[in-house]
């Protein structure tokens, strides 16, 4: 399929661009306050629908919720503000709900797998993650984790809802509960929920970076008897970590030094290809092979 450019109509930088499960409509966020919704038919051009304005600051980043919850986004700024957005009749957004928890910018956000429920982790730089989780009321229960980088959170990403190597669709298992972190701390770390409360569930931190983490990806499972984790930092590296069995310890690996800080990481689907957006404006995506070392399968033209 040939790339699509889409012209996003904002008048500053685009911080953020996520399809919607269907891949019909593109969010976008940017440092002019403002989210942008683009329809992006296959057939036509993209078409601006509708532009969310409420925050006060730049935002940072945008995530649509699992479709059987209706049509709902997510958005975080440098306001310090996470605003949940629902649309009502087609292409108009409401505020459903805006979460003043946190006193300095929320700089990532992430819906959990939705077997757990309607439910968003947030990582602010003052430190903490709070994780939002509706109630059969309506209502909104806060969980926080406090300190969890206490220089700052830059990126927050939740595990597959099935353990790894569990059958995927056999249905007795409680959905698991368990988030992954980077920070200005320059470490990556893992929480699980446990009876209501959220604890570190590796030690010590997970530590092969040495500038700020500025992502961590968690890759969908599938099955696989593994869990991994992508980790990008501004010192240019990209880790994969993998653990085996529950209270096993992480290890990680270097994908590649490029040499420029990489931005973001997000895997497929399916958890096979990893792609890489680095500070040289390169999008390159990856695959392991099976012999377990990562090779670059292609590059993505801008």
């Amino acid at each position: 399929m040939p790339a699509q450019k889409i012209e996003t109509g904002h008048s500053d930088v685009v911080h953020d661009v996520q399809m919607d499960y269907y891949g019909k409509r593109v969010a976008t966020a940017s440092s002019d306050a403002t989210i942008k919704i683009i329809g992006v038919g296959s057939s036509s051009a993209a078409q601006p629908l509708a532009t969310l304005t409420g925050h006060q600051g730049p935002v940072w980043q945008v995530a649509w919720a699992h479709p059987k919850f209706g049509s709902i986004l997510a958005s975080c700024s440098y306001d310090g503000r996470v605003i949940i957005w629902k649309e009502g009749n087609q292409n108009e957004w409401a505020q459903a709900h805006v979460f003043h928890e946190h006193k300095a910018s929320v700089n990532s956000i992430s819906w959990a797998p939705y077997e757990i429920g309607l439910c968003l982790a947030c990582g602010s730089s003052d430190g903490s993650i709070s994780v939002f989780t509706v109630r059969s009321d309506g209502g909104w229960e806060t969980n926080k984790i406090d300190q969890a980088h206490p220089v700052g959170v830059t990126s927050v990403s939740w595990a597959p809802a099935t353990a790894p190597g569990a059958l995927v669709g056999s249905g007795l298992l409680e959905p698991v509960h368990k988030l992954v972190s980077g920070g200005c701390d320059s470490t990556v770390k893992v929480w699980k929920l446990y009876n209501g409360t959220w604890k570190m569930d590796c030690f010590p931190a997970l530590q092969m970076h040495s500038d700020w983490v500025r992502d961590v990806a968690w890759a969908p499972n599938l099955g696989l008897p593994k869990s991994t984790i992508a980790s990008a930092s501004q010192d240019g590296t990209v880790v994969i970590w993998t653990v085996g069995k529950e209270g096993e310890q992480w290890e990680g690996k270097v994908l590649k030094d490029f040499k420029t800080p990489v931005w973001r990481v997000s895997w497929s689907l399916t958890g096979n290809l990893l792609a890489v957006a680095d500070g040289d404006n390169n999008v390159t995506l990856w695959k392991e092979a099976v012999d377990g070392e990562w090779q670059q399968v292609s590059t993505v033209e801008p």
